[in-house]
């Protein structure tokens, strides 16, 4: 039997926000959740949206709160999860 993740499904749990959870998330917060998810830096997401790098890592920051997220890392597996973002070719 092949596991769900050899097969390309992301394991769910309870340490991984779900995409169910961008309800709280607002339209701004939405966007920088997209370029985190596409690896830019807090001041690259700055740049982007023309905001100060202070503004960029307290969305950031309010994101981790609201999706529950450890980590960088968890914020770009819920931007793919909530199809924000997809694998580049």
């Amino acid at each position: 039997m092949i596991s769900s993740e050899r097969r390309g499904e992301r394991a769910s749990g309870p340490d991984i926000p779900a995409a169910c959870e961008l309800a709280g998330v607002t339209g701004r917060e939405r966007e920088v959740l997209t370029l985190v998810g596409r690896g830019l830096s807090n001041a690259e997401i700055a740049a982007e949206l023309h905001i100060s790098p202070g503004t960029a890592k307290a969305h950031v920051a309010s994101l981790f709160t609201k999706l529950a997220a450890r980590d960088r890392i968890q914020l770009v597996i819920t931007a793919y999860d909530a199809g924000l973002v997809s694998p580049s070719r």
